[in-house]
C-alpha cells in the first residue's frame, strides 16, 4: 500500500527529468537559447543539472517502492 505514492512520485520525476533533458538537448542542437537573456552555458548547465537531479530522485523513489 505504501509503494503506490513512491511509484507515482518516481513516475512524475522520470517524466519531468526526461522531458527537460530532451527539451534542453533539442534547444542546444538547434543552437537556440535555453533561457532568454542568460549566459547560454550557464542556462544549459543548470537545466542539465535540474534534469539529472529529477532523474536521480526518480531512481531513489523507485528504489524505495
Amino acid at each position: 500500500m505504501e509503494s503506490g505514492p513512491a511509484i507515482f512520485a518516481g513516475s512524475a520525476f522520470t517524466l519531468f527529468g526526461g522531458a527537460l533533458l530532451a527539451w534542453t538537448a533539442m534547444r542546444l542542437r538547434h543552437r537556440e537559447p535555453v533561457a532568454l537573456g542568460v549566459n547560454p552555458v550557464a542556462s544549459a548547465t543548470l537545466a542539465g543539472l535540474a534534469s539529472a537531479g529529477a532523474l536521480v530522485l526518480a531512481a531513489w523513489c523507485f528504489a524505495r517502492a
